[in-house]
């Protein structure tokens, strides 16, 4: 009975000292694995951030492309409109003094709505390049 106790004391004794020595070494690498999974879900967050970002980007994005592929066909009817009137005046037709003046207020009206959708397709630029240095701004936190 004193040996099984001196032999069960022992092996006892010889458990806690394999376990402690294993739990030193692996302790480092609870930590490390600890400090992996904070810094993988801090990813996770900014990832799903950025992506959010970039598909709202997107959708802006899509209606600046609509609005732009709505305003074309107008810009380029009216270039059509205005080289015809050019062509028409560079010709200097006789005339009466009304019919001049009815063509000289055409033009006009023209060269007005043309200075008008410059305007605005200056606006739809100046909104595609922010949108731009948006997505550029969004895609660096994540390459890095």
């Amino acid at each position: 009975m004193a040996v099984q106790k001196l032999g069960r004391g022992l092996l006892d004794r010889i458990v806690r000292v394999v376990d402690f020595r294993v739990d030193e070494r692996t302790r480092v690498l609870a930590d490390r694995v600890n400090d992996l999974e904070h810094a993988t879900a801090d990813h996770r967050r900014r990832l799903d951030s950025a992506e959010h970002s970039l598909e709202q980007a997107r959708g802006d994005l899509g209606w600046a492309r609509a609005e732009l592929d709505r305003l074309i066909p107008h810009v380029a009817a009216q270039e059509g409109r205005l080289e015809t009137l050019r062509e028409s005046i560079s010709l200097v037709p006789n005339t009466d003094t009304p019919q001049l003046a009815e063509a000289r207020t055409l033009i006009e009206e023209i060269q007005r709505q043309h200075a008008q959708i410059r305007v605005r397709l200056a606006g739809i630029s100046r909104y595609e390049d922010r949108l731009r240095r948006l997505e550029d701004r969004v895609e660096e936190p994540v390459a890095q």
